[in-house]
């Protein structure tokens, strides 16, 4: 991802960005690797890209280990959700991460000293402070790129940062509730991969190549890239409703969950896949997308004018894209098996009405985001955009 070229270099003619992020949740690393890819895009050698995961690779024990906890500590949801609103005020969080400032010193200083750079760009709230804290006054620009659609955790918004790129004006005003001035807040939206924004392929071919019937509707169920939430349970309602429709099914990295759904006898065809890279050409083939509330899905299946029926949330960070979805008449909120299965029979039954939310779906999307990200960091290192 993008030539990794420290400054200290005299060879080295070309700004660097340096990209901070942590494998908590796939949505930290898919973003910075989706601007990247928008800088290469954009810009293609004149810029050179490092990624450092913070937490892993600097991070005294056992907080390196976080990222490994992680999927088990999203599977408690009530305590995680707990956590997030308990600590979710500008003092609680300062004194919290602060607190660790003692700890994690060394290892913040020995991260500046051996990542020079003309650009930093933080995509992990907790980077934050000690970064900034290690730079010193006599620092390279410092810029955040808030992973959350709605409900960012006050950690994200740190005052000292030269900017702040938020995804919505919902989270644009959590930025000003925690004390940042407008002129330190962008809204542009969720850096995506750039295959989830272009325009949708045929639908009939993507199902011919993907061998998925065509003579019916196609529900796809995910629940994110581990597999989380109530998958096989909202798997099983979705089978025995009865509908005439078939049913695609992605366990991702969660192996067990996909050989008890192999191991099943489906009433209606059903497809099984694990972690996918074909993704944009599922959303693409399907007419429905049964999800948890995950923020880079959401902005994903927007792109796909995918509608969208989310079942299962972590509370905290994930509750305002609830609100976003449907407020914004792209999707329901079901979270119970006969709603579920109601929401999917009203689509089913009125395709007017399925068509009418695709389109609200495409209205809401922001395909560009990486790419105006990436000419955003373009300006900050002193390379000429061209609007």
């Amino acid at each position: 991802m993008g030539k990794q070229i420290l400054m200290s270099d005299p060879l080295n003619k070309h700004p660097h960005i340096l990209f901070l992020f942590s494998d908590t949740g796939g949505g930290h690393r898919s973003a910075a690797e989706a601007i990247i890819e928008a800088l290469q895009l954009e810009f293609a050698d004149r810029i050179n890209t490092e990624m450092v995961d913070i937490l892993e690779d600097y991070a005294p024990r056992p907080l390196n280990q976080i990222p490994r906890w992680y999927p088990y500590m999203a599977r408690v949801p009530q305590l995680y959700g707990w956590g997030f609103y308990m600590s979710d005020t500008h003092r609680r969080s300062r004194l919290i991460l602060n607190a660790f400032w003692p700890y994690v010193r060394q290892a913040a200083r020995r991260f500046v000293s051996q990542h020079p750079s003309d650009l930093i760009v933080s995509l992990h709230p907790v980077a934050n402070p000690a970064v900034l804290r290690a730079l010193g006054e006599n620092r390279p620009p410092f810029i955040i790129v808030v992973t959350e659609l709605v409900t960012a955790h006050a950690a994200w918004f740190h005052r000292r940062a030269d900017l702040c790129i938020v995804p919505t004006e919902a989270a644009y005003q959590r930025a000003l509730k925690w004390d940042l001035r407008p002129e330190q807040v962008r809204v542009v939206g969720l850096p995506v991969a750039d295959r989830f924004c272009q325009p949708p392929g045929d639908r009939n071919a993507l199902r011919r190549r993907l061998g998925w019937p065509q003579d019916r509707p196609v529900i796809l169920l995910v629940g994110g890239s581990e597999g989380m939430g109530p998958l096989e349970q909202t798997a099983l309602t979705i089978a025995e409703a009865g509908f005439q429709a078939a049913l695609v099914v992605v366990a991702g990295r969660n192996q067990g969950l996909k050989e008890r759904l192999e191991a099943q006898s489906w009433p209606i065809p059903t497809f099984i896949y694990g972690f996918v890279h074909e993704m944009p050409d599922f959303m693409g083939a399907a007419d429905i997308l049964v999800t948890k509330a995950g923020a880079f899905t959401i902005s994903e299946a927007l792109n796909a004018g995918l509608p969208m029926v989310i079942y299962s949330r972590v509370p905290g960070q994930e509750d305002g894209n609830i609100t976003h979805v449907v407020s914004g008449g792209t999707g329901v909120w079901a979270p119970y098996p006969d709603q579920i299965v109601q929401a999917l029979q009203n689509w089913i039954s009125h395709p007017d009405q399925l068509a009418q939310v695709s389109a609200a779906c495409l209205r809401q999307a922001r395909p560009q985001a990486a790419r105006q990200i990436a000419r955003i960091l373009a300006q900050y290192v002193g390379i000429e955009v061209v609007q």
